[in-house]
């Protein structure tokens, strides 16, 4: 096992279960580490649109009404 220090009790339904069982097994690692990985990629996921929106913060906002005549006026719809 890896160096994994805290422990959590995850329940899944019994096709993921099955899934992750299958998958822990092709690839010869635990199914805790497979879920660590899942995991931490969702976070990384998570900092990146919250980077990105932080980037974008001083846009200015339009309405979805705005929008929609935008597009029609430039015949776009």
């Amino acid at each position: 096992m890896s160096s994994l220090s805290k422990r959590s009790t995850v329940y899944f339904e019994p096709d993921v279960h099955q899934a992750l069982r299958l998958r822990a097994a092709s690839t010869h690692v635990s199914i805790s580490e497979l879920v660590d990985e899942a995991v931490r990629m969702l976070m990384s996921e998570d900092q990146q649109d919250i980077a990105a929106f932080s980037e974008r913060i001083n846009e200015p906002e339009i309405s979805y009404e705005a929008l929609l005549n935008d597009l029609k006026k430039h015949g776009k719809i």
